[in-house]
């Protein structure tokens, strides 16, 4: 077989590439000769052990165990940093890296050169004395260039080069900090604080233009990722980039030249990535995608079954000239019914266009309820939709008097919703539309969504977003993608762990409930990449835009929320901005199955990071 090495860069941001290609000579052929990107998105945090652990295994940091370049567990009560003996201690370490499955799956008499080569502390060391802009920097990044053409030719001596796939990857990106750009903790509270949710909307709007926004774990951005350990804090602090965090006023001393750990949606935090070999496409860009894929790709180089992770396996089987692994669309785990007055096939091919979404939960009951303006996916089991679908908006009619809510006669009435129900499903819920019964284009649709299956428990606050967005972006965004389809649902995670929960976690969480309340709510817009064609006409690649928005009492996170939606909104959306995959985990759905485009191309879509899906102007 094939030999495969892998080259760690600590610290290579991607634009360096395209900075200074000129430069690192040997860098450049391999990129023009291979299969590259214009980045790799690191995993949240941007930080060495994490992204090293998670390339190594493709799991996030929350599950790989490695949270931080230093952290507590609580449970073993021991303390693990770089410099500690504990980073010795395997209980640290969750995952099985390539190489044990590789030597997991193969006889005695196999042979196999894997070479992990790391050039980090060199690296590392020359941005922190040199920042990301300086002479220094120029003078490491061709010390490693020189390094790699000793490497290359080495491999050539060896008549290896023809024989070795070869994958250069960074960490992460890097970006310049300054002693002038810090905000302290005791700044925005007290000596001695307790953890008191109450105490959040003051703390994380306690300064104009405040750099820093505390966070409990399960309300960070889904994202992220980062919240699904006993590691992880329940508090955690977001820093804008080139800003840092300090305990109290000086208590930062090392404050100058290069760091990371930022948002890695934030463009100086991605990483490259390059790939040269027989089994790589040649002379090839390919788009952006996440570190986490890596690990199913080196699988599939070695020739190997890789072990549970969170990567998309098929996702990156467009770098290879000849695929080890062909994906397939799961198979249903619940079977929608069909309602009454199902011949609405119109209504099918328009608000439907790439099939009805898959449920990949198990026992559960889901009835397919068509209109002239969308169609749901009602669950007897919620006594709401879990999922609504329908393509563009016209113009709107205006306001809709909640009083004209009716049942909905195709439901049978122990399957329906009931003001009883409501009342007792959390304080201070209402029932909200999940399709807004304003956007159909007639009197007579509309009265097709007043109906008690169109309905989902949202805290009054939250229908302030959710009705902006279909009132004034939805239009927007349709007019600039000319057209889209739109799929919405709720999000049940009480647990935190990025997947969909079952009824019996559900009732842990909220006993008694009849009606559960969401966590999270979904939208998924799709459009034609060619945007010259409209959504129903299109027949090359699909592009989408997700959301996974928190569903809460109040609109605290958002330090504009006192003003008008306009002024805070869209912001608050984006920071919420998701890949379709971690909607359909969270939603416990697959997607697009009856598009008649390939798996491969789907899982690439769906995969997409959200560092690389900017709004539109």
């Amino acid at each position: 077989k094939q030999p495969l090495l892998l080259v760690s860069l600590d610290g290579w941001r991607a634009d360096y590439l395209q900075t200074w290609s000129k430069l690192v000579p040997v860098v450049d052929k391999l990129q023009k000769c291979g299969t590259s990107t214009r980045f790799m998105q690191a995993a949240f945090p941007s930080k060495t052990f994490p992204n090293h652990w998670t390339i190594a295994t493709g799991l996030y940091p929350e599950s790989n165990g490695l949270i931080d370049n230093n952290m507590y567990d609580p449970d073993m009560d021991a303390s693990f940093s770089l410099s500690s003996p504990e980073k010795d201690n395997p209980a640290w370490y969750h995952g099985q890296p390539v190489i044990l499955v590789y030597y997991y799956s193969m006889s005695t008499t196999t042979t196999v050169l894997l070479l992990l080569q790391y050039f980090d502390y060199l690296l590392f060391s020359l941005y922190i004395k040199a920042g990301v802009q300086q002479r220094t920097l120029i003078e490491a990044l061709q010390g490693v260039d020189l390094i790699l053409g000793q490497l290359m030719n080495g491999l050539q001596q060896l008549r290896l080069h023809r024989c070795v796939n070869i994958i250069i990857v960074a960490d992460h990106g890097m970006e310049e900090q300054s002693c002038e750009r810090k905000e302290a903790l005791y700044s925005l509270v007290s000596s001695l604080i307790y953890l008191n949710v109450k105490l959040f909307p003051r703390v994380q709007c306690r300064t104009p233009g405040q750099k820093t926004r505390p966070y409990l774990k399960q309300n960070l951005p889904k994202r992220l990722h980062f919240a699904n350990s006993r590691r992880i804090e329940d508090v955690n602090v977001l820093v804008t980039p080139q800003w840092l965090f300090e305990r109290y006023p000086g208590s930062l001393r090392f404050c100058s030249g290069g760091t990371h750990g930022w948002d890695n949606d934030v463009e100086s935090m991605h990483a490259m990535f390059l790939s040269y070999g027989p089994k790589f496409r040649p002379r090839t860009e390919v788009e952006p995608f996440s570190n986490i894929e890596l690990y199913n790709l080196m699988c599939d180089l070695l020739e190997i079954v890789p072990t549970e992770n969170n990567g998309t396996h098929g996702s990156m089987n467009h770098l290879q000239r000849a695929p080890y692994h062909t994906p397939t669309a799961p198979p249903p785990q619940s079977p929608a019914q069909e309602c009454p007055l199902t011949a609405l096939d119109p209504a099918h091919t328009t608000h439907l266009p790439f099939g009805p979404p898959v449920l990949l939960q198990a026992s559960h009951s889901v009835c397919s309820l068509r209109h002239q303006g969308f169609i749901s996916g009602y669950s007897w089991d919620r006594l709401q939709p879990l999922w609504t679908s329908y393509t563009d908006t016209e113009d709107s009619l205006g306001p809709v008097v909640s009083d004209c809510l009716r049942p909905d006669v195709r439901v049978p009435p122990a399957q329906s919703p009931t003001c009883e129900a409501y009342s007792s499903a959390a304080p201070n819920i209402s029932p909200g539309f999940l399709y807004p019964p304003n956007l159909n284009v007639s009197a007579e649709q509309q009265f097709d969504a007043l109906t008690t299956s169109n309905i989902s428990p949202m805290f009054p606050q939250f229908q302030r977003i959710w009705r902006h967005f279909h009132a004034a972006l939805l239009p927007r965004y349709a007019a600039l993608y000319n057209g889209l389809n739109v799929l919405s649902g709720p999000v049940f995670d009480y647990n935190y762990d990025g997947r969909y929960d079952s009824p019996q976690q559900i009732q842990m969480f909220v006993p008694g409930s009849k009606i559960p309340v969401p966590t999270h709510y979904f939208i998924v817009l799709t459009s034609c990449r060619n945007s010259s064609r409209a959504v129903l006409q299109c027949d090359g690649p699909l592009q989408t835009v997700s959301f996974v928005l928190p569903h809460r009492e109040d609109n605290s996170e958002s330090c504009e929320s006192a003003a008008s939606e306009e002024q805070w909104v869209e912001q608050l959306m984006w920071f919420h901005q998701s890949r379709v995959r971690d909607v359909e985990l969270l939603a416990g759905l697959d997607l697009y199955q009856g598009s008649s485009r390939p798996i491969t191309e789907l899982l690439q879509m769906k995969t997409r990071p959200t560092a690389d899906i900017r709004r539109k102007a």
